[in-house]
């Protein structure tokens, strides 16, 4: 394979194009055809390619979270970044774009930045003081799930944003730091009704993602708790996930 080098006008402006509506703006410069961009709220920079203005289009990151996440086939193409992916259309360069973003201002650090940001210069003295502080925390937690996730529960694929909530696997309380409070990876985005049950440990989830229910659900109630897919979950998930399932377990004993 052989990229466009310099980039030629059309390529160029398609990839500016593509940055842009996908978060990443502001652009660094150009070399050996791939033109670098990075954004002001999304950590780390991509790199957008072609071979010529009918593609195949080329995308490296050197986001190590991001690449863990995404999970693609990588490209030999040669380039910058820490992996690089080809995709056939620009309809599919976007799709990924839009997924590479909203992983890179979720994935564990930036949530944290965001949050000593904004209550940095706060006054915590007061129990209703640090109640705001919480506050502000919390919401940030579920906005970056919403981003994790793309807005859908992944058990159920409900996406009515009022019937979602952000469920802690650790509890805030239990949290030892606020890295671990706002780290997406100790947070699911659960239905309404699952949110109940997982918070309460009558329902905890295996290392494959599945549903594992309490004995002290009753029928009806495990009746309605449905589910169509498993939880694509990473080993950071896991982790928790694995003293979530203790809390059950400990129900079960007593």
């Amino acid at each position: 394979m052989a990229l466009e080098a310099p980039q030629s006008f059309i390529v160029r402006e398609e990839c500016e194009k593509a940055a842009s509506q996908n978060g990443f703006r502001r652009i660094l410069g150009e070399e050996a055809g791939w033109r670098a961009f990075a954004s002001t709220t999304a950590h780390g920079a991509i790199f957008l390619a072609a071979e010529g203005s009918h593609g195949p289009w080329f995308l490296a990151t050197d986001h190590a979270g991001v690449v863990a996440e995404l999970g693609w086939p990588a490209s030999p193409a040669p380039g910058p970044g820490a992996s690089r992916y080809a995709f056939a259309t620009l309809s599919e360069l976007y799709a990924a774009l839009n997924r590479a973003y909203f992983l890179a201002i979720s994935l564990p650090d930036a949530p944290l930045r965001d949050f000593e940001q904004r209550v940095g210069d706060l006054p915590t003295t007061t129990e209703v003081e640090r109640l705001i502080v919480q506050r502000i925390g919390q919401d940030i937690f579920r906005n970056r799930l919403l981003d994790y996730w793309q807005g859908r529960c992944p058990l159920t694929g409900i996406s009515d944003p009022h019937l979602l909530r952000a469920s802690h696997i650790i509890p805030w309380a239990e949290c030892e730091s606020d890295a671990e409070r706002l780290n997406v990876h100790n947070g699911l985005l659960l239905s309404a009704l699952w949110d109940a049950a997982f918070d309460r440990a009558l329902i905890t989830f295996n290392d494959g993602g599945e549903p594992e229910f309490s004995p002290a659900l009753s029928d009806q109630a495990r009746a309605e708790l449905r589910w169509h897919s498993p939880i694509k979950l990473t080993d950071s998930h896991r982790h928790r996930l694995a003293r979530h399932r203790e809390r059950l377990s400990r129900q079960i004993v007593s």
